[in-house]
């Protein structure tokens, strides 16, 4: 006998051409159901990566801020006051724009941890566009090009001009520049509630996508923001990316905990999205999960049919001298190339599907509406999970197979 071929994968060939008509629908079956996976997957993914991509194109992950300023009394509840019962009304402080304390230490401090990947100062506050007549509240915010770039995609935004700011340039929002009237190369000038006023000139305007963002924000030198908000020397906050962003809400616990200051994460001030998120890998873990269940119950299925067609068959190989461990692999094997070619088939229907679906999703521009990646490690993983799923649903008529009296198969 062929060393290539061993005794068991002959039989397991031959059962399954002799029931090809069964062989075929249980493989298209789990084509089917291996393309649903790998369609849903891919498409999953990628709504998710765009969705994330959005949400942080203009946020970083991490946001350090001075600790809120509290009221406190004004005068102490003497011993004899101590166990009378008194109310006292206490408003809250409002809270005005302060500077990180030490913020060069807790930058230094935070460029050591060990997930940190980024550390950009900030100068940020509200303040007034003004030109001519026209008057926008907008929200300043001064950076460090090298650092901050690093942080958001501003510098991918960009549609005119640079994002490299200089003490006397401005960037814009698209929406905020036709509100305004002025294009690349305009003044514009500045004020702030602190009394800080300067007239910069527009060197590049951006689109976030977003129409709030493209009114409100605006970027200035970090210099200049400090000048405006009356915040010599200070940074309003310390903005932070990490090398996952996931793990964000987890250091930033961390953060706190080492610096005593205010820290907030992209997950806790975006948790309705977060919860979204969350919400669709669920589903797409479900789909899987009855997916995977209605394939292995199909293909169980047929092998007991099929044990049942073959029992005199199996009878004769088990008196020929075929043991039980033999008859088992027979059985498991056809579980699992099933499972494979029909794992194979589905990934090229699930790739076909994807490649349909990119050349009808696409915006009016005729731009994707979000991009997805095809994953080579996700065909993988639908081709050994479909191998494995073939393999178990294969183990209760495997096993019943195996368990066949020889003289009861023969006689029917």
């Amino acid at each position: 006998m062929n060393p290539l071929f061993p005794f068991e994968w002959i039989v397991a060939t031959r059962f399954m051409r002799e029931g090809r008509m069964q062989t075929l629908l249980i493989i298209g079956g789990v084509a089917l159901g291996v393309s649903v996976i790998v369609f849903i997957s891919a498409l999953i993914s990628g709504l998710q990566s765009n969705l994330f991509r959005r949400t942080l194109d203009f946020q970083a992950q991490i946001i350090i801020l001075p600790p809120e300023e509290v009221a406190r009394p004004l005068r102490e509840v003497n011993k004899q006051q101590a166990d009378k019962q008194t109310a006292t009304l206490v408003q809250p402080r409002a809270q005005r724009l302060r500077s990180v304390d030490q913020w060069q230490k807790v930058r230094d401090q935070l460029l050591k941890m060990k997930n940190v990947s980024v550390v950009a100062p900030v100068v940020s506050g509200a303040g007034f566009v003004i030109r001519a007549d026209a008057n926008r509240s907008i929200t300043l915010t001064g950076i460090e090009p090298e650092n901050y770039l690093r942080l958001i995609a501003l510098k991918d935004k960009i549609i005119a001009g640079s994002a490299n700011v200089t003490s006397s340039d401005i960037l814009v929002g698209i929406e905020l520049a036709k509100d305004m009237g002025v294009s690349m190369g305009d003044k514009l000038t500045l004020r702030t509630a602190s009394g800080g006023t300067a007239t910069l000139i527009i060197s590049g305007i951006f689109d976030f996508g977003n129409k709030g963002q493209n009114q409100r924000a605006v970027y200035v030198a970090f210099r200049t923001a400090q000048s405006l908000l009356n915040l010599a020397g200070g940074a309003s906050s310390l903005e932070v990316n990490v090398a996952d962003p996931f793990s964000a809400e987890t250091i930033a616990q961390d953060i706190q905990a080492q610096t005593g200051l205010k820290v907030e994460s992209w997950i806790s001030t975006n948790a309705q999205f977060f919860s979204a998120l969350a919400a669709q890998s669920m589903s797409n873990t479900i789909i899987r999960f009855f997916v995977g269940l209605t394939a292995a119950l199909g293909i169980a299925s047929v092998l007991v049919v099929s044990v049942v067609q073959k029992s005199k068959e199996i009878g004769l190989l088990r008196a020929t001298g075929t043991s039980r461990q033999q008859i088992l692999r027979i059985f498991l094997l056809q579980g699992a190339l099933m499972g494979l070619m029909g794992s194979i088939v589905g990934s090229l229907m699930g790739w076909g599907f994807l490649m349909l679906w990119r050349g009808i999703a696409k915006n009016a521009d005729g731009t994707p509406l979000f991009v997805i990646n095809f994953d080579p490690m996700l065909f993988l993983y639908a081709a050994l999970g479909a191998t494995l799923v073939g393999t178990l649903a294969a183990m209760f008529p495997a096993l019943r197979a195996a368990r066949l009296d020889p003289a009861v198969a023969i006689r029917g």
